[in-house]
């Protein structure tokens, strides 16, 4: 091999592999795929969803009604569903996109945002470590998440950077900067609240009793702050729309609930079951079976450390698998997971690439597999069948992965 190839396939090889080149190669991902978001601008038309509704809701706000009840959009009487936090949003974007008829600038925006996210997931592959620098050229492939964010502009993606710059703010130290940001996510869609079984899990046995009570607080009051003026108007109206549990989704659309009568999904004994069972599973699996475990680690550290490796997944998964409102959303369905993919894959490759296993020698996948937070975001692991001769190699190295089992509800 000529000199000059040689030293091009040794700096390929360390722009790969070698962790001091990390935010090289992360860079050029994070630059390529703001490129390529410009190019599906450009290629792909625009899909009006939400967009409109969003923009509808947001100026009846701006005309002064503080009744939440009232705050609705077309093609039907739609009421707010979502919390006071995406409206301050989309008031801001409403400024910023001519009443929303701009799509283009609208689409420059999220394009702007969804980079964003992009340069977050890489943060958290960094932090946790262990990670090998060339995963990251896996995120510039979803299709799903391009079409989220700059062709259907759904709210979703405010909620999911909020949690990412609060999974950041986790993994660096800063907690209650990681609750106010929690916050902020819970304060744009309901749904971030299926994270707040494993951050309160994980703020107890990092803090204890008495800190997760005043973090609690403190999600409490900022939530209070960010929708003050629609509690001081009509605090019923605000709680019950924006954060109305017993809200029921049609059944044509339900992922775990086939196998049940209509009827009896819509009915009112099921919906309060299925949230006495999530609520017994979360106190069962989380004291019983996590805190014994954590508790036998050695000192505040090391409890940190096991904590952040998959307490968001089974926290999450969990709540999915019994959640009575849970709906396919073709449209959004994989915001969430698709960032965690790359990382899921590499630790049990067999999962969703196989052809990936014969690249990754069994001692980097045993370390990759137990490495200090390297689950840290959320990874669904309920959506993917694990192939059993994996996960008894990853037993038997005395590797075995907090809250992966070999039976799994599939849910795509």
């Amino acid at each position: 091999m000529p000199p000059t190839l040689q030293h091009v396939r040794k700096y390929v090889h360390l722009l790969l592999s070698d962790r001091r080149y990390f935010w090289w190669l992360a860079s050029l991902v994070i630059i390529g795929d703001f490129v390529l978001s410009q190019l599906i601008i450009l290629v792909v038309s625009y899909t009006e969803i939400d967009w409109e509704t969003y923009m509808i809701q947001t100026e009846v706000y701006m005309k002064g009604e503080l009744d939440y009840s009232q705050i609705s959009g077309p093609p039907v009487r739609l009421c707010m569903l979502y919390p006071a936090g995406h409206l301050h949003i989309h008031k801001i974007l409403h400024a910023f996109t001519d009443g929303g008829r701009n799509i283009p600038q609208a689409q420059q925006i999220y394009a702007a945002l969804y980079t964003v996210s992009v340069a977050l997931t890489c943060t958290t592959y960094w932090l946790a470590g262990g990670v090998p620098n060339w995963i990251v050229l896996l995120l510039p492939l979803s299709r799903r998440l391009h079409s989220i964010y700059v062709l259907r502009l759904f709210n979703d993606c405010w909620a999911v950077v909020f949690v990412q710059l609060s999974i950041v703010a986790y993994q660096t130290g800063f907690d209650d900067v990681g609750t106010l940001l929690f916050s902020a996510a819970l304060s744009v869609k309901m749904s971030i609240l299926l994270y707040a079984p494993a951050l309160l899990v994980l703020i107890f046995n990092r803090l204890g009793a008495l800190a997760t009570f005043r973090h609690v607080v403190t999600l409490v009051a900022s939530q209070a702050m960010i929708g003050l003026s629609f509690l001081e108007y009509d605090h019923w109206a605000y709680l019950n729309s924006a954060f109305e549990l017993s809200r029921v989704f049609l059944y044509k659309w339900t992922v775990n609930w086939r196998m049940v009568s209509e009827e009896t999904f819509l009915s009112r004994p099921w919906a309060n079951g299925l949230l006495l069972g999530i609520l017994a599973a979360c106190l069962l699996l989380d004291c019983s079976c996590g805190s014994k475990r954590w508790r036998r680690l050695a000192g505040p550290q090391a409890r940190l450390d096991e904590t952040r490796r998959a307490s968001a997944s089974r926290a999450h998964n969990r709540r999915l698998c019994g959640n009575h409102s849970l709906h396919l959303q073709p449209d959004r369905h994989h915001i969430r997971p698709i960032l965690a993919l790359p990382v899921l894959c590499l630790v049990c490759p067999a999962a969703a690439i196989p052809r990936l296993e014969d690249k990754i020698s069994d001692s980097r996948q045993n370390r990759l597999a137990t490495c200090r937070r390297i689950c840290v975001e959320h990874l669904p692991v309920d959506s993917h069948v694990f192939h059993g001769s994996s996960h008894r190699k990853l037993r038997a190295a005395g590797r075995n992965l907090d809250g992966i089992s070999e039976r799994h509800c599939l849910m795509t």
